[in-house]
């Protein structure tokens, strides 16, 4: 499967096949993995969170109460049993197929036809005590996951995983994404009151909100995490000023949304902040840019965000270089990564990482996995070579699956597979020496080692010697 050359296959066969996954940026839920989350039947486990799954139904026709409605678990099931045959040559094909051969052992395309038998067989597995989330990452050799956390969660269950002796460790990645909603008072409001309580503080000014925020960013360092991650239309390199924050915020506490020009230089003045902590802790900060939310009104008025409506959008990212170049000439930019949802964008945003590239640490701005939308094999394939004509392939920090589902580690095969392809082929074709010790560190750098080393990842508490 995907692997079309005798050199490709022995790279994926006896190289990339054995290597750990480190996912190091996912939307997990951590609660689910320290209480060993169990699913009832295959839909509640396959079904229930993947937006990837629900656009694909609603393209094909299926109705919403067959989707995220009011149906049984399987009718969703036969639902997305009868769009499965209309996805070739979508990655949710071969992605519904590694899942279930990988993970139940079940090896039947899935149709009207075969739903019956593959609902029970499924069924019967999920039934095995050992089917469970921490199984799952132990079946699938998982050695980490990286979480989405907002800045004022507790961190509970990271702390408690963590300490058992699990061999997966949870991972918290500081997301102060709301922070940042002084254009929203309705969302912006309550999340303030939780800050408050968790920094047993009183926020009124920018300088009681950024105190908080610190406090909340040495707390989650304590609590071994090392990414930052902001979800971001865009970046610029105006910054608000504090005062100009101050108002701002006041505004906002008294009901009056920010204009689209004091948000985005409100947020830059605080990604400034964000990125200088980082900095001072040596952590890795993610910035995802280019996603175009929630583009349907009256879907997001009754289903709510994340409900598979997000596209691509075409925003221009032209700032980009000046606000890391805000950070860079204060000597606070941090290790960072560098996602785009619009794939026009990949030379740019290939380049711009080189140029911010310095010693000691190889590849430290980063051109991130593609992402979303672009975890396709022509997506994948793009983005290899882009990395490879633009900046170092030898250097890239690998795959993530960016997922909510426990099922979704079959797409690292995936990807493996695409880059052992990509190349045996020109191995085999003479492009590149088929040379060993030149192609298998190469392999195993780009499905784990890099990953591994770059984030600094602490060792957690409960393996350090005593």
């Amino acid at each position: 499967f995907l692997l079309t050359s005798p050199t490709a296959q022995r790279l994926f066969h006896e190289v990339a096949a054995h290597q750990p996954i480190l996912d190091y940026h996912t939307h997990l839920p951590p609660d689910e993995v320290h209480n060993n989350q169990r699913w009832s039947n295959l839909t509640d486990l396959w079904l229930s969170h993947d937006h990837y799954k629900w656009r694909a139904m609603r393209a094909n026709g299926i109705p919403e109460s067959h989707i995220t409605g009011n149906a049984s678990e399987r009718e969703k099931f036969d639902a997305w049993a009868a769009t499965i045959p209309h996805t070739l040559r979508n990655p949710l094909y071969d992605w519904t197929h590694l899942e279930l051969r990988r993970a139940f052992n079940i090896d039947l395309l899935l149709s009207p036809e075969t739903a019956d038998e593959i609902w029970h067989q499924a069924n019967e597995r999920l039934a095995d005590p050992t089917f469970s989330a921490q199984g799952l990452l132990s079946k699938f050799n998982v050695t980490a996951v990286g979480t989405t956390d907002d800045a004022v969660d507790s961190l509970e269950h990271h702390t408690a995983h963590n300490s058992s002796h699990h061999p997966t460790k949870l991972y918290p990645t500081f997301r102060p994404d709301k922070a940042l909603f002084v254009d929203r008072p309705h969302l912006f409001k309550p999340w303030l009151t939780s800050l408050e309580e968790a920094t047993n503080s009183s926020i009124t000014n920018t300088n009681n909100l950024l105190s908080a925020l610190q406090s909340r960013h040495d707390f989650f360092h304590q609590n071994a995490c090392r990414l930052s991650d902001h979800g971001l239309s865009r970046v610029d390199s105006d910054l608000a000023t504090l005062a100009d924050c101050d108002r701002i915020l006041t505004n906002t506490l008294n009901g009056q949304a920010a204009t689209p020009a004091e948000t985005q230089a409100f947020s830059m003045q605080f990604m400034s902040q964000f990125g200088r902590w980082n900095s001072e802790k040596n952590w890795t900060m993610q910035l995802h840019l280019n996603p175009l939310r929630n583009p349907k009104s009256r879907d997001f008025r009754t289903l709510g965000p994340d409900r598979g409506f997000d596209s691509i959008a075409d925003f221009p990212q032209r700032a980009l270089p000046a606000f890391l170049d805000v950070l860079d000439s204060k000597n606070h930019l941090p290790k960072t990564i560098l996602y785009t949802l619009n794939p026009k964008d990949n030379a740019f945003f290939a380049s711009i990482a080189g140029a911010f590239c310095e010693s000691p640490t190889p590849g430290k701005v980063q051109f991130g996995a593609a992402w979303w939308y672009n975890d396709t094999k022509f997506g994948i394939q793009q983005h290899l070579e882009t990395i490879s004509s633009i900046g170092l392939l030898s250097r890239f920090l690998g795959f993530l699956t960016d997922s909510r589902s426990f099922l979704s580690y079959p797409r690292h095969e995936y990807f493996r597979r695409i880059l052992c392809n990509l190349i045996g082929n020109e191995v085999d074709s003479g492009q590149i020496p088929n040379d060993s010790s030149l192609l298998n560190p190469l392999i195993k750098n780009l499905c784990y080692d890099n990953a591994r080393s770059f984030l600094n990842l602490p060792t957690p508490a409960s393996e350090s010697p005593a």
